[in-house]
Order: structure tokens, then C-alpha cells, then sequence
């Protein structure tokens, strides 16, 4: 059996020269099947389904006659895929895209999607273009009166639920933090709650969100994390949960976890932040 990936054996952390010329190779699968076992998802069918959704603001390529051409791009890989993608090797592959030659446009667009597919192994779609700015849509905990003293690592403990009052609702905050569990750098993001299911306790929401300050995980399993603690601490019918990340390398992620319930997807948008 070939070793699996981790995160210290990519490119994180480490000086890497500026690609020169377009190299699949540079993308770095992580799978995910590590961090999702100590979440206690070991085999089986997953109680979520969902994505990581990429926007990145840099994109370049050569037309057939020299010419420099620039987009943006937005991608979708889905939650079941068996590995997620490393942020710095997709910023390093794309760049390597720079001096590579298309006929057209959606030549790129195809390539793209064809190694970030095999790299994920499951298929990824790729659009050109942005989602649109939009501010949240639901009730933000972040002006709760409340002390904090906790800030890891994550304690579902304080994940409470009123039994007696069953609502639907999205509660929102911007305070989400956590750091790159290879270099240690901030990641900010904002995240949204959308439930259906007993009333989840403010404060301690407030409180659980925070207690990922000083917690090292990759953005995706946080929010897998996010969602299963919610579904086990507070037992909502219906659960949603996407965090909006800042962005960092001309990239931002957007990972969202949903129960089978919730058949539409959200529509994407961008974080005012993003």
C-alpha cells in the first residue's frame, strides 16, 4: 500500500520556487479519511453531505498568439471525494498555468477541472467568474454578553439545546478563528448555523465557536467538526453549516456540511470579507 499523504509532507511551511511552466504534480492530495476518524466517522455512510467551495482571484494563461489572459475561478469538490486539496499546491498549480498556451478559454477551464478531479478523486466542477458579495442572513451571536476564558481545544460541552422550544432559524457569527495545523497561521472566518430542531443556547454557541482559537485543523475538517457536535450536542431534524474563510495566496474556501435533508444547496455567495 502507497503511504498516505499528511499535511507535513506537503509543500506548507516550506520555501518553494515560483513554477515556470505547468506541472500537475505541484497538487497535493490530503485524504480525508485521518481527521474524519478522529471525529468518530470511521467507515460507512457519512451523516452529511456537501462541499468545499474554492474562489481564486488569480488566474493567468497564454492565448495561442502570446498574449496574457486573466480570471477568476470558483470550484466545487464535493465532501465524499476521498481526499480534500491543499491550499498552497492549488495556489502553486494554478500559477504554473501562467506561461502555459490555449486555444481558448474553456480549454483552460477543462484542464483545470480534469486534475483537480484527479487529484480529489471524485469529480470537481469548475466555473469562471465570482458568487456575488452578500451580507449574512440570520441572527449573529457575537453581541452576547457573555465571558470567555476557553479558546482550545474545541469543547462541545458547551453546546446546549432547548428541547421545549423547537424553531428554524440561522444564527450567524464572524468571530470563527483557527490556525494551519502545519505553519500555525490564522484563519478567519465567518460561519452560518441554519437548523431546524430544538433552540440552540446563544451563549454557548458563542462560546464553542470561540474555543477554536487556538485549535489546529485544516477549514474543512473544522467545519465537519462544527457540524457533528452540533448534530450530537443539540439534535437538530435538519443541520446546516457553512464557515467562509478569509482569503489567503489569491485563494478563499467556503467548506459546507449539510444533513441529507437539504437537497438544494444554499446559494454561494461572498463574505464581505472575501
Amino acid at each position: 500500500m502507497a503511504p498516505m499523504n499528511t499535511p507535513q509532507d506537503s509543500s506548507l511551511g516550506r520555501e518553494v520556487g515560483y513554477p515556470r511552466q505547468y506541472d500537475a504534480s505541484l497538487l497535493f492530495p490530503i485524504p480525508r479519511a485521518g481527521a474524519r476518524s478522529e471525529i468518530g466517522l470511521g467507515g460507512g455512510d457519512l451523516p452529511f453531505h456537501g462541499e468545499d467551495r474554492w474562489h481564486a482571484y488569480e488566474l493567468g494563461w497564454l492565448d495561442a498568439r502570446g498574449k496574457p489572459c486573466v480570471e477568476t475561478l470558483t470550484l466545487w469538490v464535493p465532501a465524499t471525494s476521498p481526499n480534500l486539496i491543499e491550499s498552497k499546491s492549488l495556489k502553486l498549480y494554478l500559477n504554473s498555468l501562467n506561461n502555459a498556451r490555449f486555444n481558448r478559454p474553456e480549454a483552460v477551464r477543462e484542464r483545470i477541472a480534469t486534475d483537480l478531479s484527479a487529484c480529489a478523486g471524485a469529480d470537481v466542477r469548475v466555473e469562471f467568474g465570482l458568487p456575488a458579495f452578500a451580507g449574512a442572513d440570520g441572527e449573529s451571536v457575537d453581541h452576547v454578553d457573555v465571558d470567555i476564558d476557553c479558546y482550545g481545544p474545541p469543547d462541545a460541552g458547551f453546546l446546549l439545546a432547548d428541547a421545549g422550544s423547537v424553531v428554524e432559524e440561522t444564527l450567524t457569527s464572524a468571530l470563527l478563528k483557527s490556525n494551519c495545523p502545519v505553519t500555525g497561521q490564522p484563519d478567519w472566518a465567518s460561519v452560518s448555523i441554519r437548523y431546524r430542531g430544538p433552540r440552540i443556547d446563544r451563549k454557548g454557541l458563542l462560546r464553542y465557536l470561540v474555543s477554536y482559537r487556538d485549535h489546529a485543523e485544516f477549514h474543512e475538517q473544522c467545519v465537519e467538526r462544527i457540524f457533528l457536535d452540533l448534530q450530537r450536542r443539540c439534535g437538530p431534524a435538519s443541520l446546516e453549516v457553512e464557515a467562509r474563510y478569509t482569503r489567503r495566496g489569491g485563494l478563499d474556501i467556503n467548506p459546507r456540511r449539510a444533513s441529507p435533508d437539504r437537497t438544494a444547496a444554499t446559494a454561494p455567495i461572498r463574505d464581505l470579507r472575501q
